[in-house]
């Protein structure tokens, strides 16, 4: 048996021999930060592959999630899902916002917009939604509310990268997105984000505000922060820009092996593809359902004691976590579909090196229930 662990998602990495000129440049010129000729350069290649115009680069999303919400002047309120990482209802108390939580839809995972305008109060000033699992929000939808109401919409689009709709990229809907380039994203710079700007006014505006608010060598415009990317990770964004396409056809093809195999295996249900999307494959989520011999989290444990570390995401919801439970919005009876999604999701490993072998060894112990020690 290969007792290799098996993780979720493992960070694809460029060849070492490649970055070795980059390692040289930086030392050569000795410019670390502050915007140097690689932050530069990745900003410029990083908005033609996403298909936007402003691209501002950051040490990581959730710093860049704090900045997007500073950028706009959000106050008040925030309607965001309770079905994410806690970065996300993170980034509002950091602001001083109250994060109120609505429910997701059942079959997307994305917010419900039904339940997004039904919770909108006079102290409402934004929506936070997250394209759960790289899976598009009903960003129609959700702008038309927006615009009755006079809110705004930043995109939590940390799943999302190279996402396309209707052949556009979905990170060009609302007023910010902003995305994660974090190691065990599709596309990573080991640490890093960055965040996606409709114009270069609102861009000059979270670039000021990424580096402490200064415009000049003595002019300070706002209470910004120190969330720049440094010249070695935009080095590392750049090799892996030449890596990209191929990383997704891979993981597009370990996701149809895992379809055919579970197909028809009761209690196991694999989550749609997006209909008229360009998608990353960023995960492989599953329904453990009650048809199934064992619990979700008993299939869980059963793999992990094979060295299959699946993760349950998202659980438990963030609405259930200390800092949010008192909440009205959190209260478990508004959260039908997000609770169930927390008790029955589990993602199972996908990324680029995983080999048919991998992937038969984790299908294995599904397929018999999760009873059958691999030889």
């Amino acid at each position: 048996m290969n007792n290799k662990p098996l993780y979720v998602t493992q960070p694809s990495l460029p060849p070492l021999e490649d970055l070795q000129p980059y390692l040289e440049m930086i030392w050569n010129n000795k410019i670390l930060t502050n915007g140097g000729p690689l932050h530069q350069e990745f900003e410029t290649r990083l908005a033609e592959y996403l298909g936007v115009e402003h691209v501002s680069l950051f040490t990581n999303c959730t710093v860049a999630l704090i900045t997007a919400l500073q950028a706009l002047r959000v106050s008040g309120e925030v309607i965001t899902t309770p079905y994410s990482f806690v970065a996300t209802a993170h980034s509002l108390l950091w602001n001083g916002l109250q994060p109120v939580f609505v429910d997701i839809d059942p079959d997307t995972f994305n917010l419900d917009p039904e339940r997004i305008e039904a919770a909108i109060t006079p102290q409402t000033t934004a929506i936070m939604p997250v394209h759960c699992y790289g899976n598009p929000c009903d960003v129609d939808r959700i702008q038309k509310i927006a615009d009755v109401h006079g809110l705004k919409v930043i995109y939590d689009a940390a799943h999302a990268f190279g996402v396309k709709r209707n052949g556009e990229s979905i990170l060009r809907h609302g007023d910010l997105s902003v995305l994660s380039f974090h190691a065990t994203k599709v596309f990573n710079t080991f640490e890093g984000g960055a965040i996606v700007s409709p114009d270069a006014k609102t861009k000059r505006r979270i670039d000021f505000l990424k580096n402490f608010g200064f415009a000049d060598e003595v002019t300070v415009v706002a209470p910004g922060i120190n969330g720049k990317m440094d010249e070695l990770h935009a080095a590392i964004g750049l090799l892996q820009l030449n890596h990209v396409d191929e990383a997704i056809r891979k993981r597009r093809d370990i996701d149809m092996s895992y379809r055919v195999r579970f197909t028809g295996l009761p209690g196991i249900e694999c989550l749609d593809v997006p209909k008229n999307v360009e998608w990353n494959y960023s995960y492989f989520p599953i329904r453990v359902k009650p048809g199934y011999r064992l619990s979700r989290d008993e299939l869980y444990n059963e793999l992990k004691k094979q060295g299959v570390f699946s993760r349950r995401y998202f659980f438990p919801l963030i609405s259930d976590m200390s800092m949010y439970r008192g909440l009205p919005s959190a209260a478990m009876a508004n959260l039908p579909a997000a609770t169930m999604a927390a008790n029955e999701i589990l993602c199972l490993p996908i990324f680029p090196d995983m080999t048919e072998a991998d992937i038969e060894r984790v299908s294995h112990v599904l397929m018999n229930e999760a009873t059958t020690v691999l030889e």
